[in-house]
């Protein structure tokens, strides 16, 4: 199971990777209240495809979060770790998935559409890069305190 939830980990981390090799487009033009017409239009092309038509693909990210959640919960259950650690696994496993799950995708998907103004569409572009940025530094710790945690024991 250590080397599953790790596994899971991982991906979650590559997909993150391609998605802020888009996102960080936003980066560059934090003094301008809306971002230039081909930064919007490359970052909504892209969410467009990653939410919208990649489907059933798309659904695989959320597969993976499955597994890793099942991952932590089965090592709460049998692997006797300290209160501390388990929490600590807990905020730095969920937090990235819960917030996924209620805001970033929400926003991917508006901002892949693109119906809504240019300032709204910048809005959602600079504050998916912002999850994206904290979900990258909350899985890399996952990740680090799973494996260096993890008892050697426990497949």
């Amino acid at each position: 199971m250590r080397l599953i939830a790790a596994a899971c980990a991982g991906f979650l981390l590559a997909v993150l990777w391609m998605d802020l090799i888009f996102d960080t487009q936003a980066l560059r033009h934090r003094g301008a209240d809306v971002l230039p017409e081909s930064v919007l239009d490359s970052i909504s092309g892209y969410y467009h495809r990653a939410t919208t038509t990649s489907r059933p693909m798309n659904h695989l990210i959320a597969l993976v979060m499955v597994i890793l959640l099942a991952a932590l919960g089965f090592r709460w259950t049998t692997a006797g770790d300290p209160g501390w650690l388990l929490a600590a696994l807990a905020v730095l496993g969920g937090v990235p998935i819960l917030l996924a799950l209620i805001r970033t995708v929400p926003n991917a998907v508006r901002l892949g559409n693109r119906v809504a103004s240019p300032m709204e569409q910048s809005r959602l572009a600079r504050s998916i890069c912002r999850d994206h940025l904290l979900c990258l530094g909350c899985m890399s710790a996952f990740l680090v305190l799973w494996m260096a945690t993890a008892s050697p024991g426990i497949p």
